[in-house]
């Protein structure tokens, strides 16, 4: 009992030391501008290797801008696609929290709902009926994080999904909301989001897809840019895309509400 005793004391004091770091690394963001984050050091790991094993060419573009260097139009765009309370909630935003739990459960139930349907509609063909339950798709995961606990999980962890990750994700929020002011956070938030293979930043994505910089982006091209960050690789390669088109003319209509912090 004595040696559990001391490894769960070790265990706390560890867990301490940790919350202590990732604090002095946020309180440091109040000054320096974060040059990277960890999930842009594990893309940029993964690019390397994989053009060093593949003919795909190497291509990395990400340049810090200060916030007045950002375009209006695209903080906008990007609360309006991604959080609209931003300027109002305290880093989490519950009510979203609990309506993207509630959607889960329903896709969830209807998934297995489906596969319970087509075993007793196969029960006589095993063989179709394993090739049926392979085709179905597992249910899109919906989030509902903010922009802060978006960046939370991009700055100081890793991609894996876990209930320990959530639970840090969640105190890393509070740190940030903290110790840094809604247009720092912005900020930091826009110059490491990731808009493609290899671009990260609101200037390196404006370069690649409109040939211009940040600050010169207009209502329709930052909306369309923050209608690509949830699946940024994917729409990348899908400019033409109806539902990209339709998308951006919605948050369009909605920057003009949005109240800048």
């Amino acid at each position: 009992m004595r040696a559990f005793g001391r490894w769960l004391l070790w265990m706390l004091l560890a867990g301490i030391a940790l919350q202590l770091f990732f604090l002095l690394r946020i309180a440091l963001m109040t000054v320096v501008d974060p040059q990277s984050t960890a999930f842009m050091r594990s893309e940029a790991w993964r690019v390397a290797h994989q053009s060093l094993t593949s003919e795909k060419n190497w291509r990395w573009s990400a340049r810090w801008v200060d916030h007045d260097q950002i375009s209006p139009q695209l903080k906008r765009a990007v609360m309006a696609s991604e959080d609209a309370g931003f300027a109002e909630h305290g880093g989490v935003d519950w009510d979203a929290l609990q309506s993207a739990w509630q959607k889960n459960e329903r896709r969830q139930e209807q998934a297995e709902k489906r596969a319970e349907q087509i075993e007793r509609r196969l029960a006589k063909k095993p063989d179709a009926a394993e090739a049926a339950l392979k085709s179905i798709r597992p249910p899109k995961i919906i989030g509902g994080s903010t922009i802060t606990q978006q960046l939370a999980k991009n700055l100081l962890l890793s991609g894996e999904r876990s209930l320990l990750r959530k639970g840090q994700e969640l105190v890393l929020t509070l740190m940030l909301e903290a110790l840094l002011s809604k247009q720092r956070i912005l900020e930091i938030y826009l110059n490491s989001v990731e808009w493609g293979e290899g671009v990260f930043g609101a200037e390196a994505a404006a370069q690649r897809y409109f040939n211009k910089p940040a600050a010169k982006l207009n209502a329709y091209e930052a909306a369309r840019l923050a209608v690509m960050l949830p699946s940024p690789k994917f729409f990348e390669t899908r400019q033409g895309s109806a539902y990209l088109a339709r998308r951006t003319s919605t948050i369009v209509a909605r920057m003009g509400i949005v109240q800048l912090p």
